[in-house]
């Protein structure tokens, strides 16, 4: 009896201990799981991407969206990128005991550094890149003893480094990068002895000096200090990182030579940039000796010397060589042309001398060659045409001879060409495969014969300069079918009727030299006779067949108008609408159906459908922009990215107040800027805007830009044909402001005519509306571009230096856009100031040439030679530095 209950009380006990050891893990499970949801409801979560996190589910905590756990279930990873949240970093989730990573990267947590984070305790990954974090870095970043990876890139942090951060001993990955950081960096970079990654690039506002102590960094692996106003010398403490893979030290003003050793020590590197620097000396011997080099920049210094043949030949996997606007000399290296990886080779403005092998033919994957202003020599091989990756080959100014191959533009890709300036002769060969060529360039050499006729069949060429040949003949009819932003022939010995198409707008420099052409506005023109020789070569029978045929394509023109007028009629009173309103408005979708008529249209229709002015009872005036055909878009897709666009607030941003959507059709609400656009506004004749409001606007515009690429906000940055459009506009304050939903029109249709929407990333803030200039150059570059984004705001300063609309109509009825209208006249004598705005005053004219000047870098046809956006700062900053008058 006694043993029996003896084992009833262990039992008991060993029961009521289980229960006891037990409770700590039930209590900690719900601890956490309303840690989490503390931390929830200091953020807002739009998309509702946490929907997940509720103490209303069965799911456990460790199955939340972003939540890891370790094996005894207690949260060691929260993981929120990219889920468009906002609000505050609640500094509850330092509750957490054993919480190793937190990532808030890719959303909009809009406040200063959260030093609040420093209370986590085992927190050794924090990762706030790409939000709006705001404010200096403060010393008390000391306080993260544990961190090992510190991401704050992609912010607006401004300031000076504190020397606090070299506290962060245990660091292994510190990305400081594209953020408004000044001064010099702190000589504290010794002492992070377990660095591997260091990125302080993109901080155009750093003055600073490479620390000599960086080669105490035994084991960084990348170091990326571009476009950071670093300057003096290389350290050549640097050589002693032989983990090393990836160096990026471009565009600084550093100067003085490579250290020595620089190219053998690093065994591992992957890629080297040092381009667009104040460096000299020679060529970094031993650099292939790197098995995985990739990438070698030493473009825009003041290198000089040979390359070393035997050390090319080693770069087996080479992939870019960028060598241009240095001083190097001798023979050009014959291994390099058949490097089996190759794509980009840039070697122009040097004295490289030698001949184009016709190994050329073995590099497979070759994209791109410029080798332009050097004193390369012999014939074109005939293996060029064979490399069907090439899509550019230019070679201007060198000592080429002999004839043209017949397969020269065999690339299906090919879409630059350059031979001008060199002694080439024959006739000029037929084009035919190479559909996608957008520039050719013969000019200055000795070709002889017609101009081919298959020109005409290369539909998206763009540029054609034949200028200085012995060409003969008369210019091709068939030329007429290509929209030609450029057509040079000046200086042959054609003959025959210009025809009027070709040289509408263009300077009679581009056709003079040629006395037997004839033709309105040069000396010789065409006789009467021949006039009515061409006319009477229309048949009787011919002219009444257009004349019937224009009278039924215009009753079917009408008919199909009114069938079409009384659908759509129907449709708007019969389909199903849906609104969503941002801010209270008082009005339903048939107000808005029956206050879009004629009288508040503005504009033309443009590339997305027409602009209404709309008068609201309440006496407001909105902006309603009707979109047609957007059948491929759901409702609640629509809906969601309007909502990310109104959730924008700036001074300088138009706002959304709402949309309305249909089946077929979408009315987006925005706010009215009464004034209209930049191009409505600047092109009026009685509409004055003196230079200092011009200067302001483009330093505005500049400063949004590089705000907003900091963020991921879906901010279209241009669009640049549609100035109906309200894509910039004055206040009554002349204040400007940017319509950023354009983008989102682009989602809308799927294939525009004149937007090649498949080339364009699924980054909005990528997302560009080009024009047919730049349609080619999507062609090949294959993504949008800060290039793009250069090429734009380029098309915005050209508006304000000239005073031109970004599309105009000219007297001749041609739709001329503003780069193509300056292009044409900026050779002209004299033709800079020409071009400037009438209404600028005569003491502001140095300040405009001088944004005229940047604007033509901005608009290069060439996108390598545009200036990188904060090129383009610096250089507005020097404009604007002075002190200016308004004008009267």
């Amino acid at each position: 009896m006694a043993s029996h209950c003896t084992l009833s009380l262990s039992l008991i006990f060993l029961l009521v201990f289980t229960i006891n050891a037990s409770s700590p893990s039930s209590s900690s499970t719900s601890s956490e799981a309303d840690i989490l949801l503390t931390f929830k409801s200091a953020i807002n979560d739009p998309m509702n991407y946490l929907s997940s996190w509720s103490n209303t589910t069965t799911t456990h905590h460790c199955n939340w969206t972003g939540v890891t756990c370790t094996t005894t279930t207690t949260v060691s990873s929260l993981t929120l990128q990219n889920l468009n949240l906002s609000g505050e970093i609640s500094p509850s989730v330092c509750q957490l005991s054993n919480l190793i990573t937190l990532n808030l990267a890719d959303n909009f947590f809009n406040q200063p550094i959260p030093l609040h984070l420093s209370q986590c305790s085992s927190l050794n990954t924090l990762n706030l890149s790409s939000n709006l974090i705001w404010g200096t870095i403060p010393d008390q970043i000391s306080q993260f003893k544990s961190l090992k990876f510190l991401d704050l890139s992609k912010n607006h942090v401004e300031g000076k480094i504190p020397d606090g951060v070299g506290s962060l001993l245990n660091l292994q990955v510190l990305n400081l990068g594209n953020n408004l950081l000044s001064g010099s960096v702190p000589n504290v970079l010794g002492n992070f002895t377990e660095l591997i990654v260091l990125d302080l690039s993109e901080n155009p506002f750093m003055e600073s000096e490479i620390p000599s102590d960086i080669g105490k960094l035994l084991k960084l692996e990348q170091v990326l200090l571009q476009r950071s106003g670093f300057y003096g010398e290389i350290p050549n403490s640097i050589v002693e990182m032989k983990e090393l893979t990836i160096v990026d030290l471009s565009q600084n003003n550093l100067t003085g030579v490579l250290p020595s050793r620089i190219g053998s020590s690093f065994e591992k590197l992957v890629s080297f940039d040092v381009s667009q620097n104040n460096l000299f000396g020679y060529f970094p011997d031993g650099i292939c000796e790197s098995p995985g080099l990739t990438s070698l920049s030493l473009h825009t210094n003041y290198f000089n010397g040979t390359l070393p043949n035997t050390s090319i030949a080693n770069c087996l996997n080479l992939e870019r060589l960028e060598l241009q606007n240095n001083g190097f000399h001798g023979d050009f290296p014959n291994n390099l042309w058949s490097l089996p990886k190759i794509k980009v080779i840039r070697a122009e403005n040097n004295r490289f001398s030698g001949e184009i092998p016709d190994s050329i033919s073995m590099s497979s994957q070759l994209e791109q060659v410029q080798i332009d202003n050097n004193s390369f020599i012999g014939k074109i091989p005939h293996g060029l045409g064979m490399v069907k990756s090439l899509y550019r080959f230019s070679a201007s100014l060198n000592g080429l001879y002999g004839e043209l191959p017949h397969n020269f533009c065999d690339s299906p890709l090919m879409s630059i060409i350059n031979f001008s300036h060199n002694y080439i002769t024959g006739e000029i060969p037929e084009l035919k495969e190479c559909k996608k060529l957008v520039s050719l360039s013969l000019a200055d050499n000795n070709f002889v014969g017609e101009i081919p006729e298959s020109l005409g069949d290369l539909p998206v060429l763009t540029y054609l300069d034949l200028s200085h040949n012995n060409l003969t003949g008369e210019i091709p009819l068939e030329l007429q079918n290509l929209k030609l932003a450029l057509f040079n022939v000046s200086f042959n010995r054609l003959s025959g009727r210009v025809p009027s198409s070709l040289t509408a707008g263009l300077p009679a420099l581009y056709i003079e030299g040629n006395p037997d052409l004839c033709g309105p506005g040069l000396s010789n023109p065409c006789s009467k006779d021949d006039s009515l020789h061409k006319i009477a070569g229309i048949s009787k029978l011919a002219c009444a067949l257009i004349s019937l045929a224009l009278l039924a394509g215009i009753l079917s023109l009408a008919f199909g108008f009114y069938v079409l007028r009384r659908s759509s009629i129907q449709k708007s009173e019969t389909g199903i609408w849906r609104s969503v309103f941002f801010y209270p408005l008082r009005v339903t979708e048939q107000d808005l159906i029956m206050a879009m008529d004629e009288k508040a249209s503005r504009g033309s229709s443009g590339g997305f459908g027409r602009v209404y002015i709309i008068n609201l009872p309440s006496n407001e005036l909105i902006a309603v922009k009707k979109i047609d055909n957007i059948r491929n878009q759901s409702f609640k897709t629509l809906k969601t990215e309007v909502k990310t666009l109104a959730k924008i607030r700036h001074k300088n941003i138009i706002r959304i107040l709402g949309f309305c959507h249909s089946d077929d059709s979408i009315f987006l609400i925005y706010e009215c800027m009464e004034k209209g656009s930049l191009g409505d506004l600047i092109s009026k004749g009685d509409f004055q805007l003196a230079w200092s409001f011009r200067l302001k606007i483009a330093i505005e515009l500049l400063k949004d830009w590089l705000i907003f690429t900091r963020t991921t906000f879906p901010i279209c940055f241009i669009e640049m044909l549609s100035p109906k459009m309200f894509f910039w506009t004055l206040n009554l304050n002349q204040s400007s402001r940017i319509s950023h939903w354009i983008g989102f029109l682009v989602k809308l249709h799927s294939s525009p005519p004149w937007i090649q929407t498949h080339h364009l990333p699924a980054t909005w803030h990528q997302i560009l509306i080009i024009t047919y200039n730049l349609n080619a150059e999507l062609g090949y570059n294959k993504k949008a571009t800060e290039q793009m984004d250069t090429y734009g705001f380029g098309v915005i300063l050209l508006e304000l230096v000239t005073g031109r609309a970004a599309e105009q109509v000219e007297s001749n009825e041609e739709s001329l856009d503003v780069v193509k209208w300056v292009r044409r006249k900026v050779n002209i004598s004299n033709g800079a100031v020409q071009i400037l705005d009438p209404k600028i005053s005569s003491l502001c004219k140095k300040e405009a040439l001088g944004m005229l000047e940047i604007a033509l870098k901005c608009t290069s046809v060439m996108p390598e030679k545009r200036p990188s956006m904060c090129e383009v700062v610096v250089e507005l900053r020097s404009i604007g530095s002075k002190n200016y008058v308004p004008e009267s």
